[in-house]
């Protein structure tokens, strides 16, 4: 598979300065001159629709995506040919940056819903990032922040019960949801209850019956894929094993 990379932003079109995400993305700290300079290497492609893919695991390493609206999943296929989700990404966030030490993608990325990215070609973000200091240090960040992440959900996915990892994952899209500007205690969730499943290690009916002890605890509202979080505190209790659920 070969990413689109459209052409660049014609003036109807979004740009850095208006983009009320610039304060997640690489733009962070980037002075108005700078900013310019960043804006003019992106790649703003057609909206991807549901199910559509950004690229897959033969498609080689050559840009960063940033999501501007919308959601994607990441997944591999396992050595005994399962899939397995691994990632979901959210509005504000970097997408390809495991691609950057193979040269290729470890799997293949769809969109949850309708979905735009920014492509960013990465030898134009490599050069100018040696210009701009402040770039470059966003980028660090945006790594570190994605090691932080995946250290995370391995302590989370190790040792713990079914009802402390779906509580880390809800507790994680709260923090997520906030970051890009949402509500941390009322969102929707864009993926399936087998989406995390796959991605929790859980079968899909432990994942609709745990929702229902959340409900019947008076942790959280759940209609359908509308959440509404009642007692945080509590539901980060569960996630950090220190209040379990009792039949």
């Amino acid at each position: 598979m070969t990413v689109d990379t459209a052409t660049p932003a014609s003036p109807m079109q979004a740009h850095c300065q208006t983009c009320r995400l610039n304060s997640l993305c690489l733009p962070l700290a980037l002075g108005l001159d700078a900013l310019d300079d960043f804006d003019a290497i992106i790649r703003r492609r057609a909206p991807l629709k549901r199910g559509e893919a950004l690229f897959d695991a033969t498609t080689p390493f050559t840009h960063l995506f940033a999501v501007r609206c919308g959601s994607l999943k990441q997944s591999v296929t396992q050595a005994h040919g399962e899939e397995r989700i691994t990632h979901f990404y959210l509005p504000g966030e970097l997408v390809g940056l495991d691609g950057l030490a193979s040269g290729g993608h470890p799997g293949l990325i769809q969109a949850l819903e309708t979905t735009a990215v920014c492509a960013i070609p990465f030898a134009q973000l490599d050069r100018l990032s040696g210009e701009l200091p402040e770039l470059r240090h966003a980028l660090y960040r945006s790594m570190s922040r994605e090691l932080h992440d995946d250290r995370y959900w391995l302590c989370r996915l190790a040792g713990h019960t079914a009802e402390a990892r779906l509580a880390s994952f809800i507790i994680d899209l709260s923090h997520r949801f906030q970051r890009c500007g949402l509500s941390p205690t009322r969102f929707r969730l864009p993926m399936a209850r087998a989406d995390i499943g796959s991605h929790l290690g859980l079968a899909v009916e432990t994942i609709s019956r745990l929702m229902g002890r959340f409900q019947q605890a008076g942790l959280l509202r759940a209609a359908r894929r509308e959440i509404t979080l009642l007692e945080y505190a509590r539901l980060a209790a569960v996630a950090r094993g220190e209040t379990p659920l009792h039949e």
